[in-house]
């Protein structure tokens, strides 16, 4: 069993910033990406941001500039760095890590709780 633990979330006025983490544990061989996703009320979850394991660092257009994801390989953990954040960043946040949890498993993806995002005008 693998699980995800995401903390960092809060709320936070436009321009400013905040640090989400997220950390992986449990039955863990090997990770193969781990990146940040959210959705806001009434839309679809999307991809803010990944790193795999390939080197692959795509982030959403809507955060170019702005976000930075980075992960700490010793200690499984995500990071997402979020600066001038806008009203339209407010939504919940969820952390993704794609683990093979033993040396004959299949790569499969789990999800955090979700921390909430509040970005006040």
């Amino acid at each position: 069993q693998v699980q995800l633990v995401e903390s960092g979330g809060g709320l936070v006025q436009a321009g400013g910033s905040l640090r989400l983490s997220c950390a992986a544990s449990g039955s863990i061989f090997s990770i193969n990406a781990m990146g940040w996703y959210r959705q806001a009320p009434g839309k679809q979850r999307e991809l803010v941001a990944a790193l795999g394991s390939g080197g692959s660092t795509p982030y959403a257009d809507s955060v170019k500039g702005r976000f930075t994801i980075s992960t700490d390989n010793s200690k499984n953990t995500v990071y997402l760095q979020m600066n001038s954040l806008k009203p339209e960043d407010t939504a919940v946040y969820y952390c993704n890590a794609r683990v093979k949890a033993y040396y004959g498993d299949t790569f499969k993806d789990y999800w955090g709780q979700g921390t909430q995002v509040t970005v006040s005008s």
